[in-house]
């Protein structure tokens, strides 16, 4: 039977951004590495959203009262923590229209990549009192956003404390961006892109991770989307996703882009972006968007799986990402398309080859290195060991296959028996193939 698969500590360190962090021996980093994610705390973010999400205030509209005093509450945490403003004349502030985004550095520890710069970002503006033009009603009353986004404001700032726990800072520098106006068009978010502060104008943005709306995970499922604006990225994202000591969340990656939340921006500025999200609910934009429907112990793991691949991008040992232009034309029915079952090949009239192994694959552009399973003929190796159809093969014996056709190369060469690890649903399960008479 199929099971869940321990992954190895050397890929999970390196998954987690700590395998070279100088002369520290890689047991004691990872200890390190532990005790940063550890301080992620649902209660924590539940005192957060919590305070964002109080009537007093007032909806946090932007360029409101309401607004300028969640503004200062994130502000507070940020001094706290030590991190350096990167807003306007050495403030955390980023004026523009009567808004702020509220901008924070880590600065990165290898001269060699700390210009580049990785952008991590939550808009703290919400709708206000509401009006018909912002609300599904009813209006006139304080829309607390707990969830649209208080609780993806909450996860920032947990990820800008476990910043400070880390061993060593990463190799590129981590900008912490919390954007106003988002709920007015975006306007916090494309203002950055287009008026950049003096302390951040020698830094080149090489990639950006959206939190919008994780106070409401169900069925530990949570939503990924941007995985096509670079080459692997759903490896990246999965690999973060089964660490060590935690349960790994089923993800569900969706290949559309709509110009929604703060990831649009950056990728129309062809930035390679991802966005975690669990999902509109029947609240959404209401004044129902209230704490007592915040599931906190879901913020928790999101949160964490959010940092460990922050962390692993901002110290990925290789050069930064190239934005991946197809992602503009591919949407979900791409998607089903790419991912849907082969059919069998037609008869020819004769008996065929019983297939050694019984599965079929199809390569993905966009991750080439996790060939997907289209085909697991019936009373095969394959179905036997419980191979699914939709499942990505990552690891051979261990070792990821380079593409499809290595995939092939190596399965062809194989003894009587071989391991697959496969991503399903973001989970990496392994799966070990018999082949007949073995």
């Amino acid at each position: 039977m199929p099971k869940v698969s321990a992954v190895s500590s050397a890929k999970v360190l390196f998954a987690a951004g700590v395998i070279a962090v100088g002369t520290m021996p890689a047991v004691r980093a990872a200890e390190l590495m532990a005790a940063a994610r550890s301080s992620i705390q649902k209660g924590d973010a539940q005192r957060h959203v919590s305070a964002l999400a109080d009537d007093a205030f007032e909806g946090r509209e932007g360029g409101s009262r309401g607004g300028r005093a969640a503004g200062a509450y994130i502000v507070g945490h940020l001094e706290k923590f030590g991190l350096a403003p990167a807003g306007d004349n050495g403030s955390y502030y980023q004026q523009f229209g009567g808004m702020r985004n509220i901008l924070a550095l880590a600065p990165g520890s290898d001269p060699a990549v700390a210009n580049e710069l990785v952008v991590v970002g939550a808009h703290y503006d919400h709708v206000g009192y509401g009006n018909s033009s912002n609300s599904y009603g009813p209006f006139g009353f304080v829309h607390n956003g707990a969830d649209d986004n208080a609780s993806g404001v909450a996860g920032l700032i947990e990820i800008a404390e476990a910043i400070q726990h880390l061993p060593q800072r990463p190799r590129r520098s981590i900008l912490l961006a919390f954007w106003d106006g988002e709920e007015k068009g975006l306007l916090g978010s494309y203002h950055f892109l287009r008026v950049r502060p003096a302390a951040l104008a020698t830094l080149q943005i090489v990639f950006s991770v959206n939190i919008d709306m994780i106070g409401r995970l169900r069925s530990q499922r949570l939503e990924v989307y941007g995985s096509r604006t670079a080459t692997g990225l759903r490896s990246a994202v999965v690999q973060s996703n089964n660490r060590p000591g935690g349960e790994p969340l089923e993800l569900f990656f969706d290949w559309a882009i709509e110009d929604d939340s703060d990831h649009y921006p950056f990728i129309a500025a062809k930035i390679p972006t991802v966005m975690f999200h669990t999902g509109l609910h029947d609240q959404y934009h209401r004044p129902s968007d209230d704490v007592q429907l915040v599931n906190f112990d879901g913020i928790e793991p999101v949160t964490r799986l959010t940092f460990d691949f922050v962390a692993a991008i901002a110290n990925d040992p290789g050069p930064a990402r190239s934005f991946r232009p197809q992602c503009r034309g591919e949407n979900d029915a791409t998607k089903r398309g790419l991912e849907a079952a082969a059919t069998s090949p037609p008869a020819t009239g004769t008996a065929a080859p019983k297939p050694r192994w019984g599965i079929g694959s199809r390569s993905d552009a966009g991750d080439p290195t996790a060939p997907i399973v289209v085909r697991v003929t019936a009373g095969s190796p394959a179905h036997t060991a419980g191979l699914m159809v939709g499942d990505r093969v990552v690891a051979i014996d261990g070792i990821p296959p380079a593409g499809q056709e290595d995939m092939v190369a190596r399965l062809a060469a194989s003894g009587g028996s071989v391991a697959l690890d496969v991503d399903r649903k973001g989970r990496i399960v392994q799966v070990t193939l018999q082949a007949d008479g073995q």
